[in-house]
């Protein structure tokens, strides 16, 4: 089955629901079925690409200095972020303009390396404290997935795959996204948010259906004593 994902780098709950996803689709059996195709919703076009604010500077100024509504809104997502195993590190995190980084997945893509691309850049950015605007760290990132460091960096820093990103802004225009993580599955079932674990692994069995998709078979226990068919019982 297909299932695309409207998505930004710097959005907290997009990388919590990317692992929701991940762990339903191991829970409901169907690893190794599922094609995942991430599509460009640049959450903040204006934020800045150089000299940004850290990111809780950025929820102070938000909240106008509420150092209480601030301190909720962080104990919120990084329990969520607990509850699928993930530790965010907003001390380290700085705003970032993601435009570049979208651009270069679509690059990625036609290596069948885009979906690897925004997952170092998207763990980098909450877990290692992966600086997005700093084109340095991003070749780093672009190397140690075997890409071509120079063709990246021209990629970087050209107008290369807009139409790819128009597109998935008018896909999502047209199916009504407005926030973001917003799946799609089998372009008929669809699920806004980091949503818990039962509805991803619902919606993983009828967009399965449509598919024609099976789960596969989830062994339990521990190989407990058989007979086989040449008389052999252990």
């Amino acid at each position: 089955m297909k299932i695309e994902i409207f998505t930004d780098f710097v959005c907290p709950f997009c990388y919590i629901g990317k692992v929701q996803l991940e762990q339903a689709i191991c829970e409901a059996g169907y690893e190794g079925q599922v094609e995942i195709e991430y599509k460009a919703y640049q959450l903040d076009p204006s934020a800045p690409t150089s000299a940004a604010p850290h990111y809780l500077d950025s929820l102070r100024a938000k909240f106008n200095g509420n150092e209480k509504k601030m301190t909720e809104l962080m104990a919120s997502i990084q329990g969520r972020a607990g509850e699928v195993g993930l530790t965010y590190d907003f001390e380290a995190m700085k705003i970032a303009n993601t435009e570049k980084l979208h651009r270069l997945a679509k690059w990625a893509a036609t290596f069948d390396k885009g979906n690897q691309l925004v997952d170092v850049m998207t763990k980098g950015y909450f877990t290692e404290g992966l600086d997005l605007n700093d084109e340095q760290a991003v070749m780093r990132q672009v190397a140690a997935l075997g890409l071509d460091v120079e063709a990246a960096k021209a990629v970087y820093h050209s107008d290369a795959y807009q139409q790819e990103i128009d597109m998935d802004r008018y896909d999502a225009m047209q199916i009504g996204v407005q926030s973001v993580p917003f799946f799609v599955f089998e372009n008929r079932y669809g699920i806004v948010g980091a949503e818990p674990d039962e509805v991803f692994v619902r919606t993983l069995h009828q967009a399965a259906k449509i598919a024609g998709d099976t789960p596969t078979l989830a062994m339990m226990g521990n190989s407990g004593a058989t007979c086989d068919i040449n008389g052999n019982c252990e």
